[in-house]
This record gives structure tokens, sequence and C-alpha cells, in this order.
């Protein structure tokens, strides 16, 4: 039986693939390819019932070629060294795609999150956030945490109010860490941010008319039957957005199985529903699949994998019937997969960029913190005065007068949450034309991933460059 290949080192395996298309020297790529700091903490904790348990921990900062570093913090049993080197390595690549000026990192602790008290969770990452301000691994300009699997805006507040105690007066002490709730400095449309990115992604592809004529589809995402594995928060903005813009839902899976309704399905009644039986099997009108892996293998046009690693793997790759499909989790596709999928024609719109979303309005949040200012503040009524002006003399001139939807639309100023859709929209539209321009200015370049890996490396070879280390 042959050894099983680390999620490390499958990630250094894609960069390895793309970077015979680059310029760099073998020296620099190793560089890149490094994880350069990586902190392993183990520290007691006095669990509610008076019992003592060592919980393990890590922060690993991938790269220093610009500075913060950035990256979410899980909470998983499944947490390891090597899982947090690869994910901190693809939020290098992925905040270099994207063009948000951070390096990778990531962080994880290695519990069960179920499994502890609200008390005991807050001890946990109080405790965790003072080790990583001792081995100074975080600060707004040094290391900037985020939510990640298990953890969210609760989370990042207990972060915030340790890291605030332990440097008093640090004016700029708000951006050591995002995803905070708005109250605490947070930013308007950050909970559906990486949805919402991966929605913009796939649009972009869907309106490539070259692409979409390979493969034999229409162009735009309109009518298109999507399925989604996964209804985290993730899952559910990505499925409400498709929807929205008038795309099929026709497949939702979760663990505990998966449902199938050929006419779409609405989400958040899909939801309210597993809150009120504790399960999304037997929603009304749909039909339940035997086995959650089944809806993977569906006649689809979209498959978004949204929740776990390899769950696209050697054994069921060769059954995906889907056209396109978008990596919104981490890892979902193996090395394995991709070769027997690219084979079939598949379009996979890789993870690295496709989930950037989240890492997107993070630095948008992070600016804010910065700046001191909410987006809008100083210009929305500003821009509706204004409008409300040039539509009144338009109006007098033409004798017309608009409608009250129309002119609630055209008068309307735009405040944070408009401004930080706008900004993914267009971070996620000019990565995705970046990424197609690389794979298509070689024919050697075998798919989109390595197109985007390409375009990663060049951009951290460029800046370790300018910086003079490698002269």
């Amino acid at each position: 039986m042959s050894e099983q290949i680390s999620f490390f080192e499958n990630v250094n395996k894609s960069f390895d693939k793309a970077s015979k298309f680059t310029k760099w020297p073998q020296g620099l790529l190793e560089q890149i390819k490094a994880a350069n700091s990586v902190l392993r903490i183990r520290f007691p904790l006095k669990r509610d019932d008076g019992s003592l348990e060592v919980i393990e921990a890590y922060r690993v900062q991938h790269s220093h070629h610009k500075s913060p570093c950035k990256g979410g913090i899980r909470f998983s049993e499944n947490v390891n060294q090597d899982e947090v080197m690869a994910l901190a390595a693809l939020m290098t690549y992925k905040c270099a795609i994207v063009n948000v000026p951070f390096a990778g990192g990531k962080g994880g602790i290695k519990i069960n999150p179920k499994n502890y008290s609200e008390f005991e969770l807050q001890k946990i990452t109080r405790r965790y956030t003072s080790e990583l301000i001792k081995k100074n691994f975080i600060g707004p300009g040094i290391d900037v945490p985020a939510p990640d699997y298990g953890t969210g805006a609760r989370e990042m507040s207990w972060i915030l109010d340790t890291y605030m105690s332990m440097n008093p007066g640090m004016i700029d002490a708000m951006g050591c860490v995002t995803g905070k709730p708005v109250s605490q400095g947070g930013v308007r449309g950050r909970t559906e941010a990486t949805g919402l990115g991966v929605f913009y992604g796939v649009r972009e592809v869907c309106n490539t008319h070259k692409l979409m004529d390979k493969i034999g589809m229409p162009v735009g995402v309109e009518g298109k039957r999507v399925i989604i594995q996964g209804l985290g928060n993730v899952g559910f903005h990505t499925a409400k957005f498709f929807r929205a813009y008038g795309a099929k839902v026709i497949a939702i899976a979760e663990y505990e199985g998966a449902i199938f309704n050929e006419n779409g399905l609405n989400e958040e009644e899909v939801l309210k529903h597993r809150k009120e039986t504790g399960s999304i099997l037997n929603f009304p009108g749909a039909t339940n699949f035997e086995k959650s892996g089944d809806a993977l293998e569906a006649d689809c046009d979209i498959l978004i994998p949204a929740a776990l690693e390899s769950v696209i793997n050697q054994e069921n790759a060769a059954r995906i019937k889907a056209k396109i499909i978008g990596e919104a989790a981490n890892g979902p596709l193996t090395p394995e997969a991709d070769v027997i999928l690219n084979a079939k024609g598949v379009v996979i719109i890789p993870d690295m960029y496709l989930n950037a979303g989240g890492v997107t309005v993070s630095y948008f949040e992070w600016l804010k913190n910065l700046s001191h200012v909410r987006y809008g503040r100083m210009e929305k009524r500003f821009t509706e005065n204004m409008n409300k002006q040039i539509l009144g003399q338009i109006e007098d001139l033409t004798g017309k007068k608009v409608n009250s939807t129309e002119r609630a639309f055209i008068e309307h100023g735009a405040d944070e949450v408009d401004l930080v859709y706008s900004g993914l929209e267009e971070t996620m539209i000019s990565a995705t034309r970046e990424i197609m321009d690389v794979w298509n200015s070689h024919p050697d370049i075998p798919d989109m991933r390595t197109a985007a890996y390409i375009v990663a490396i060049n951009k951290v070879g460029t800046s370790y460059d300018e910086l003079g280390i490698f002269p």
C-alpha cells in the first residue's frame, strides 16, 4: 500500500507543476514554497468539572514577503501541523492572486468545540491569544487572524479584547483580528463574503464565451442547475446568491444525507427545516438521496463542494457529471481527481482563489480599522443629495417622472455593505480574468488551477525580487 501524501505535499505538488511555466530560479521557488515560521503550543485548561486538560495549538506564518500575515483560526479535532502549514501556504497564494497585500498565515486549535462550554472555549481562545502575543505572532502589522472552521465573530471578539488588554493605548489594536462583530470594528458583508465571492467567481467563468463554447454550455448562470455540498455559512450563501441570480439549486448535501428537487430548492426553507427536524432529509417536495455522496454524482451543470477536504477523489471522480466544479471548500478535490476530471474536460475553478471572498473582505475590515472611519460615512449623503439634484433637473427638462422604485435606486448613496459588495465583485472578476488570460497564454498549461498557481508564484516572486533578497 502506497504512503498517503500529506495536504502540504499536495499543495507543493500543484506548486511544482505550475512553477515550470515561470521564470524564477529554483532557489527562489524553494523559498516561496517554504513555511517560514511554525509555532506549536501546548497549554493547560482547567475544565468546568475541575479536571486539567492539555490543549494543542498551532500558528503558521508561511511567508514574509509582505506584512502582515493573514489567515483564519480553526477549532477542529483534525487540526495538525501539516494541515495548518498547507492552509497557510494556500493563503499566501490566495492573497497574491486577489491582490490583497498580505502574506499567508493560519492557526488551529485541536479541539471539538462542541465538547466544551462557552466559558471553557473563552479560556482556550484567550490563552491561545496570549501565547501568540508573547511569541510576536499577532498584531495589526504582524499577523492578523480571522474566523475559520469552528470559529466565528464571538471568538474574534475574545481575541480582540485579550490583545487590547495586553497592549493598552495601541490606537490600531482593532486591526489585530478580522471577522469581528460590527459593534467591535467588524465590517458589514463579512458573514456572506466567502459565499458571495464564490458566486462572483463562478459567474465570471460562466460569462466567458470561449470557455462556455468549449464545454457546450450557454453563457451566464441563469437557468443553470447547481448542486451544493454543505449548508454551512459558505454553502448557504453560495446557494442564496445563485438562486437570486436565476440559477436553480437542484440538490443540497449535508453529512446526514442529501435532497433533490429538479425545480429548485430554497436554501432558507431547507435551513429552517433542518433547525426544526435536525436534518435536511424529508424536506417537503424533495427526494432523499440514499447517501450524501450520491448528490456529488448527480447530473448538473455546476457542482459546488463547500464543506470538506478530498470529497472528490480517485474513487468517485469518474462518476462526476458536472461540467463546472467550483471549489468553495479548501482542498475538496484530490490531485488524482484533478487528473481524471481534466481528462473529461471538466472546468475546475480552484479553491485557492475562488474562496478568497473572506480574506478580501477581511482586508476591507483591516483597512477600516486602521483608518478609523466607517465605509460610506464621508460620501453617502453627499452622493444622495447630488443624485436627487440631477434627477430633479432631468425630470424638469423632460417633463417626465420616474416611478418610486427607480427613484429609490437612482438616489441611493452607497453605504458600507454596498461598497464591500462592489469591492468584492471587482476583486473576483479581475482575478478570474487574470487567471483565464494566463491559462490561454500557453497551450501546455493544463488547467485553471495551474494557471492560478502561476499567477500567484509570479506575484510572490516579484515581491521577493523587488525586496532585493535575491539579487
